[in-house]
Parts: C-alpha cells; sequence; structure tokens
C-alpha cells in the first residue's frame, strides 16, 4: 500500500525547533541527523560519529547504537532503499530527513533482533512529530507498519542477474559488474556478503618487548578478547574489547592496524641499517613498523612524507608513544616532489603507499561505495604512477621499491605495476617475505587481499628490486 497521500506538501524540517530532551538525547535522532549531512553534503560518517555523540549528549550504551544504525543503515542502503519501493512510490517528493528516518527505522527493523520492532516504529514516530508535525508522524507510522505487516519487497523480484546482486549485497551496479568482470559472480557475491558483517578491530604488536602469548593474556586479563591473527605474525585481534584503551597500548608496546597491512613492512625485506624513506606515511602505522627493524647505533633510519602539517605531528607523536623516534624522521614533502628533493640512490628501501580509491576498506568505511566512480581510477593510476616516477632514481642499486594500495582495482594494482615495468626495465618484480599466511591472495609475485577472503580489509602489495 503507498501511503503518499498522507504526505503534507511542503513541510520542511524545522531546524529552530526547540524538541523534548527525550528526543534530542536520542541515538536514533543523532543517526538521522548524520545520515542527512552524509547524503546531503557526501560527509563521511566515520569523521562525523565523535561530534554527534558528543552532540546529543549520548551514553556509551547509545553511542554504539547510534554507531550500528549509522553503518548499517549506510552498508545496506541499496538493498533498503528496494526494500522501500512497495510503500514509497517516489522518495524524490519526501523530504530527505523523512526518508532517512525510514530507512534507518527499517534497518533496525530488519537487522537488529535486540532492538523490538514496536520501540523503533514508536521512537520513529516521536522523532517525526517533534522535527515535523502530526501528518509526517501519520506518514512514517503508516509505511512502517506496512512494512512491519508485508515485509520489505523481496530482492527475488528482480530479474536481470546483475542487479538482483548489486541490491541483495548493497554495492552499486557499476562497481558490482566490475568485481564480476575480475573475480567473477560468485567471489564478488562472497566478497559483497562479507562486507555486510562487523568488522574487527586489529592490533600490531612490538614483538621486540613482548611476545603475542605475553600480550594476549595481558589483554585477556583486562576483560579483552584477544587472540592471534591468522595473517600476520605480529597480529591480535580483538572480538570484544577495546584494544586503543588497553594498558599495552598506553605503553606503546601495542598500536591499532589492519592485519593486511602489518604485511607491507616485512615484505621490503628491511635491514637494521636500511635507510628508508615512506612517501606517503600519515597517519603512520606502516612508518612505525618499519622502525621496529631498523637500529640507531648502525644508521638504520626511516623518513616519513606527508603534505599536510597535522598529519606529520600525528607521525612524530605516534613514534614518541611507541619509542621510535630516534629512528623516525618526518618531512613536509608531496610525493610526487621527491625527485627534486633527495640525492639519487640515497635509500635503500621506499615505499610507496599510495593515495587510492580505498575500495579495500568497504567493511569500515562504507560511504567510499557512493561516492567513487570508474573514472577515478583512471585518475588515480596517473597519480600513482607519477609518485612511482618521482621515486625510481632514489632507490640504491639492488634496493627495493615497495608499492601498497588499501584497494581492489587492477587499474590502480596490476596495471600500475605492468605500466611502471615496461618503462623502467631495470626494475623486477621479487618474491614477497611474510605472506605464507595468506598464499591464496598470492600470484605472480604480487599479493591482492579482498575484504571476504581473510575478513580483514583489501590489500595489495608488490616489491620491485632494481638491477645493476
Amino acid at each position: 500500500m503507498v501511503l503518499v497521500e498522507q504526505w503534507k506538501k511542503g513541510i520542511s524540517l524545522n531546524k529552530n525547533r526547540k524538541l523534548p530532551r527525550k528526543v534530542y538525547e536520542s541515538p536514533r535522532l543523532a543517526a538521522l541527523e548524520l545520515l542527512v549531512q552524509v547524503s546531503e553534503e557526501n560527509a563521511y560518517s566515520n569523521l562525523l560519529l565523535k561530534s554527534y555523540m558528543t552532540k546529543h549528549r549520548l551514553s556509551d550504551k547509545d553511542a554504539r547504537l547510534m554507531t550500528e544504525i549509522v553503518y548499517g543503515t549506510i552498508s545496506r542502503r541499496i538493498t533498503l532503499e528496494y526494500g522501500l519501493t512497495d510503500f514509497v512510490e517516489d522518495t524524490s517528493k519526501i523530504e530527505n530527513w523523512v526518508k532517512e528516518l525510514l530507512l534507518l527505522s527499517m534497518y533496525q527493523m530488519e537487522y537488529l533482533d535486540k532492538v523490538p520492532v514496536y520501540s523503533v516504529i514508536s521512537e520513529a514516530v516521536e522523532i517525526a512529530k517533534a522535527k515535523g508535525n502530526q501528518g509526517i508522524a501519520r506518514y512514517v507510522n503508516g509505511v512502517l507498519r506496512s512494512v512491519q505487516r508485508q515485509g520489505p519487497r523481496p530482492t527475488s523480484e528482480i530479474k536481470n542477474r546483475l542487479k538482483h546482486l548489486s541490491t541483495e549485497i548493497s554495492l552499486p551496479k557499476w562497481l558490482t559488474k566490475k568485481l564480476v568482470d575480475d573475480i567473477g559472480y560468485e567471489e564478488t557475491e562472497k566478497l559483497g556478503f562479507s562486507l555486510l558483517e562487523a568488522s574487527h578491530v586489529s592490533a600490531r604488536v612490538d614483538t621486540r618487548k613482548i611476545s603475542l602469548d605475553k600480550a594476549i593474556e595481558k589483554l585477556q586479563g583486562e576483560g579483552i578478547d584477544a587472540r592471534r591473527s591468522l595473517v600476520s605474525p605480529f597480529g591480535v585481534v580483538a572480538d570484544k574489547g577495546f584494544l586503543a584503551g588497553s594498558t599495552l597500548f598506553k605503553e606503546g608496546l601495542l598500536t591499532i592496524q589492519d592485519e593486511s597491512s602489518m604485511l607491507v613492512a616485512p615484505s621490503m625485506q628491511i635491514k637494521e641499517d636500511s635507510k628508508v624513506l615512506d612517501v606517503c606515511a600519515a597517519p603512520g602505522g606502516k612508518t612505525m613498523h618499519i622502525a621496529t627493524f631498523l637500529e640507531e647505533e648502525k644508521g638504520g633510519e626511516v623518513t616519513a612524507l606527508d603534505i599536510y602539517d597535522h598529519k606529520i605531528k600525528l607521525i612524530e607523536e605516534n613514534a614518541e608513544r611507541l619509542g621510535v623516534s630516534n629512528v623516525v624522521q618526518t618531512k613536509l614533502l608531496d610525493a610526487r616532489e621527491v625527485v627534486t628533493h633527495f640525492e639519487d640512490d640515497s635509500f635503500d628501501r621506499i615505499l610507496v603507499d599510495a593515495p587510492c580509491s580505498g575500495l579495500g576498506l568497504l567493511r569500515r568505511k562504507p560511504d567510499i561505495k557512493y561516492s567513487k566512480s570508474k573514472e577515478d581510477f583512471v585518475e588515480l593510476q596517473k597519480i600513482q604512477l607519477e609518485i612511482l616516477e618521482s621515486v625510481v632514481t632514489k632507490v640504491k642499486e639492488w634496493g627495493i621499491i615497495t608499492y601498497s594500495t588499501c584497494t581492489i582495482t587492477s587499474e590502480e594494482n596490476k596495471e600500475v605495476i605492468d605500466i611502471f615495468l615496461e618503462k623502467h626495465p631495470n626494475f623486477e618484480k621479487i618474491d614477497l617475505v611474510g605472506v605464507e599466511n595468506v598464499a591464496a591472495s598470492y600470484k605472480d609475485k604480487m599479493l591482492q587481499i579482498y575484504p571476504h577472503q581473510y575478513q580483514t580489509d583489501g590489500f595489495f602489495i608488490c616489491s620491485l628490486q632494481r638491477k645493476a
């Protein structure tokens, strides 16, 4: 049943209205306002969460619910929008905030088992009444009651195979097609559904100072359900608990880092006396890992670059907290300008962790899939190649340039390597060290991890050695 007839045309959100305290301090209202900002300004939800929690004075429990609603609604937006089509004929004819309220309510009704449906509908109606009027409240109540009775429109009605998959896994159709072309229908299906699962938090342990077993024992003693990473020998995974609040974190023995990115530093085959350049370093996770392989007494040093002063400061703060500032130097510099700022043959190892589309991060940053396009891959490839060109003469003979990204597109990964090697025959791909646990993702001396394979970020690594 379509309920558009209940809609009062011309009624907008009254931003100046003073809302009842009960409504104002609701995690659902906080989620609604954040989702409206994301949808209207292409803002990133992860950067807004804390400010909305503070603004609406949310308790820790309510902040967790708000976060779940925000990420869940964004992650499943395409599925939810399709499910709403039996009840709202044309969402462009209703205010955007009302649409977002319906979507976040549907998300809770369909995917949050511990939240009573009557509570979801009741609070949605109260929010609609407080921010709009009685007419909007009746409209929202009518739509959500109909969804409750009939269920969202089933995706089984979609006959086109690609559109069906796109709607089921809530990925844009163009991106779904690209993934199907790259890895096949079944793998794309697995990848897509894995992105809808909750991400876990991982951390890298400084195993020079404490063993993994001892670190896990200490974390468990603080109520953190920690276990060894199956991907990296330096990693721990927390299935429950707050790693960044642990004693180990405060003591600089542990730092938050995704398991897949922990594979970068070992792949560089760093020696204790290596001179290393990290050209796109911020926030410094890989720089800090590189530093653990270096010895100041033997001349080991890593120079970390970034184009923003505040990010340079962040790198320096991380180095200080983790006790590696003695081997970490920073420099404010665009990676594409390396060619004019350093002497040729200056470094034993260079890391190009290149700017990329970030599609490997979709589980943690679902907004990305709505803001990217096919054209972005081509533009980013140009930047990635420019950075490689800038550093190519700065690595010593038999030195290594490691190229990595947190994305899963061939244009930004394999194609970049192919183009670079064609232009620079004095370089060759070499075997990666430390990828034994992810052998299924290693082919032709390149590591391409997809998010569904190990429940990590998607990632790419290839090491290139300069020949004589």
